[in-house]
């Protein structure tokens, strides 16, 4: 189904699943999915367990769409963040320290740009950050965070 205008594109939701709201980006990636099962342009992937080995499937997306919580943004839980590229550029590193199991978007980014090389610098990437404040193990949203989380994928699907 995919047509000769759309972007190869790779959305990454990120968090820990049992830590209430630091899940968002997995939430919105098990939605996305859902919604997305029969595009063959958009491959979105769940990076709360398993991100390092996720990264080697990024070559060959021309769009990366990156979906995190933010604890301490100093907004209000749910408030939703598009960042702008030169803050997406200002956080990649060279060699960042990543634990496999804790690996969060910035970090992702850095070791992406490694493995894509010159594909990287082409490639477009929009990332999404929600304002989010518990992160105590709980396997359940709250409901402000979830109800951003709802919009942001609302807005995911009508960009794609």
């Amino acid at each position: 189904m995919q047509t000769s205008t759309a972007l190869k594109t790779a959305i990454l939701g990120f968090g820990n699943p049992v830590r209430s709201d630091d899940a968002i980006g997995v939430y919105v990636a098990n939605e996305l999915q859902t919604h997305l099962q029969h595009r063959d342009d958009v491959m979105v992937f769940d990076m709360g367990t398993s991100a390092f080995e996720i990264l080697f499937k990024l070559k060959g997306h021309q769009r990366l769409i990156i979906v995190d919580g933010v604890i301490n943004s100093g907004e209000a839980d749910g408030t939703l963040f598009c960042l702008p590229a030169s803050e997406i550029n200002a956080q990649i590193q060279e060699d960042p320290l990543v634990f496999l199991h804790g690996m969060k978007w910035d970090q992702a980014l850095s070791y992406a740009k490694k493995l894509m090389g010159d594909e990287f610098s082409k490639t477009e990437i929009l990332v999404y950050l929600v304002a989010i404040s518990e992160i105590k193990i709980n396997i359940e949203l709250s409901d402000v965070v979830k109800a951003a989380g709802d919009k942001l994928i609302e807005t995911i699907l009508n960009d794609l």
